[in-house]
Parts: structure tokens; C-alpha cells; sequence
């Protein structure tokens, strides 16, 4: 695997995957739907992408997954958005869920309210190239970022996209959004890995 081509797995048991692998391709990478554990094998990252954390739960636990996931997002370059920030999060409320604890940071589900309480803003953030749009849906709130977490973008001074060492994780939907930087900023810290 070259560096200007990573393989980028996006684990592909709900949320909108498909448009995530666009992004990616988009930006050169090669991209595989993961739907077994056996999948993760041979990646230079991951995307676990949006959706109900509970329901992703129950499809890892069922077939083994969890475990051999666990491993994966300690050890490689993953990016988690909105139900993948939970995932990856040390510490879940609202209610507290089995996370990967990959991510010092504390996490609220659905803090800012149901489906039709989602919303679309556009804020400033670190990143080049001026204010990032970011989608919102049933977005958990970040309540607690821990030390060397970097924070890349807030709402209402809370953290919406972070960064440390080999992961990233985003509370919106940046795969909905027609900016490509926040994966383009994934692919970079996945060719760092590799």
C-alpha cells in the first residue's frame, strides 16, 4: 500500500457509509465497506461513521467484533463522526454506555435534542481555509475534553472536532457537507501512520 493511496475501511452496518467512501475516493483514497471483523485486516484506517451507538453496539457484540475493533481503534488511524465520537469517547452519559475509551473526553447522546431539533451552522475552526459548515443530527455533546486533546472546532463552547494522536472525532456530520477538509485532514493523519 502506497502512501498517496491508503486503504481506508468504513465500517458499513448503518449511517450514511456510502457517502463517507465518496469523500474518500474523492480524495484518492481506496475505500472498503467493513461488515466483519476479518475486514479490518490489512487497513491504514478507519471511519466509523454516524448512527445509533446502541444499535452499532449490538452488531459488534454479536458477532465478536467488539473486541477485535477495540484493538483496531487503539492501535490505527481512526476517525469517528456523531455516534463514532461516542464510541470512541472514555466516558458516555445519557444514558452511559460500553465505549472503546479511546478518546479522553466525555460525551452526552442527544444533547441537543431529537431528529427535529438537528440543525446546520457554519463556525470557525482551526483548520485552513476559514468557518466549516457542520451538520447536526441528534449530534452528542463533548462535555469534557482531556489533556492533549486537541479541538479544532466548538459550538456554544462545547468541542465538535478533536484530534489526538491517530484519531479524530467529529460530533456533526461532515460527510453531508460539501467541505472536504475534515477528511482530507484524516487522510493526512493516515499517511503520517503509515
Amino acid at each position: 500500500m502506497s502512501n498517496s493511496s491508503p486503504t481506508i475501511g468504513v465500517l458499513a452496518l448503518q449511517g450514511a457509509y456510502d457517502i463517507h467512501a465518496d469523500r474518500l475516493n474523492q480524495l484518492g483514497a481506496t475505500t472498503q465497506f467493513i461488515r466483519t471483523p476479518d475486514q479490518l485486516e490489512g487497513l491504514d484506517g478507519l471511519v466509523i461513521p454516524g448512527g445509533e451507538s446502541t444499535t452499532f453496539l449490538k452488531h459488534l457484540e454479536r458477532a465478536g467484533f467488539y473486541d477485535v475493533l477495540n484493538d483496531f481503534v487503539h492501535t490505527k488511524p481512526t476517525f469517528g463522526t456523531c455516534a463514532g465520537t461516542i464510541l470512541l469517547a472514555r466516558d458516555v452519559d445519557n444514558p452511559p454506555q460500553r465505549s472503546f475509551a479511546a478518546l479522553d473526553i466525555a460525551v452526552e447522546r442527544n444533547a441537543y435534542g431529537r431528529q427535529n431539533d438537528s440543525t446546520i451552522l457554519t463556525a470557525e475552526t482551526s483548520l485552513p481555509g476559514g468557518p466549516m459548515e457542520m451538520v447536526f443530527i441528534r449530534a452528542p455533546r463533548i462535555s469534557r475534553v482531556g489533556e492533549g486533546i486537541e479541538v479544532l472546532a466548538t459550538r456554544d463552547g462545547s468541542a465538535t472536532l478533536i484530534r489526538k494522536g491517530k484519531l479524530l472525532a467529529a460530533t456533526f456530520h461532515p460527510e453531508l457537507s460539501d467541505d472536504i477538509r475534515v477528511h482530507q485532514l484524516f487522510l493526512d493523519m493516515v499517511r503520517e501512520n503509515t
